[in-house]
């Protein structure tokens, strides 16, 4: 019998896409209020839809705020499900969990494959990518966060399309066309957008999954050149690619259980 004098379990989810907030949704359904869960947000962004349950937003202060706050609320398992560019935050969140003990398990979104008919240009920064359009294109789509476009601002005779969740109040490039979208994309209005502004290359980041893949079908479909930014590496760490793995991994630690989950070795 579940002992009432003892808290649940505390499961702390980080993230601020889509892909966490349907993890924490998840695991709401799955496990109740036998598992308290608090879903942290980046504060950059919100997600379109927020789970049920208790929601943070901003930083804790570096790996040793994330510890510190780990210990305050006993949070007894996290879950990243931070963006593959995120660095910063999983770096922190690991170096967080080896200080407090806590068991941490990383989601990340299966990364894009080529298919027959792509063109991609791999690159390992925005730098990188932006010193391989000269000569490559005069009109480009650029699917980057704010912080990754200065280096496209020095690119003469290059006409820019970035696209973003929400336009900014000054234009990010000089001169340069905003277009506004929240993935799930469309391959067919994806196709549109680049006729429509006349695109022949397409800069992104290798982010995975499936809600902004449609536009690497388009670019495939119009015979058009991808610049593709290479993920940083992966933290070490036990790591799953679907929701359902980590219910898996809730149960396999202990989430269900009267019990705290113990550290994996």
């Amino acid at each position: 019998m579940p002992d009432p004098e003892r808290p649940a379990p505390h499961l702390l989810i980080l993230g601020g896409e889509d892909v966490a907030a349907a993890l924490a949704a998840a695991v709401a359904e799955r496990f109740g209020d036998r598992l308290a869960v608090t879903y942290s947000l980046a504060g950059r962004t919100t997600p379109a839809r927020l789970p049920p349950g208790r929601v943070r937003s901003g930083g804790c202060g570096g790996a040793e705020g994330l510890a510190a706050f780990l210990r305050a609320e006993a949070v007894t398992a996290v879950i990243v499900a931070t963006h593959p560019f995120a660095a910063a935050i999983s770096r922190n969140a690991r170096l967080a969990c080896d200080a407090a003990g806590v068991p941490r398990l990383c989601l990340r979104r299966p990364e894009w494959q080529p298919q027959p008919g792509d063109r991609w240009l791999m690159a390992d920064t925005a730098a990188e990518a932006a010193a391989a359009l000269p000569g490559l294109a005069t009109r480009v789509l650029l699917t980057l966060g704010t912080a990754d476009l200065a280096p496209f601002a020095a690119l003469p005779g290059i006409a820019f399309v970035v696209r973003m969740i929400a336009a900014p109040p000054q234009p990010p490039l000089p001169g340069c066309t905003v277009v506004t979208g929240r993935g799930p994309f469309d391959a067919e209005a994806e196709t549109d957008l680049l006729r429509r502004h006349r695109i022949d290359a397409v800069v992104t980041k290798a982010s995975g999954g499936g809600a902004t893949d449609a536009k690497l079908v388009a670019a495939r479909a119009l015979g058009l050149p991808v610049v593709m930014i290479r993920r940083p590496p992966p933290e070490p760490g036990p790591a799953v690619e679907d929701v359902g793995a980590v219910l898996e991994w809730l149960d396999r630690i202990g989430a269900r259980s009267d019990n705290p989950p113990a550290q994996e070795s």
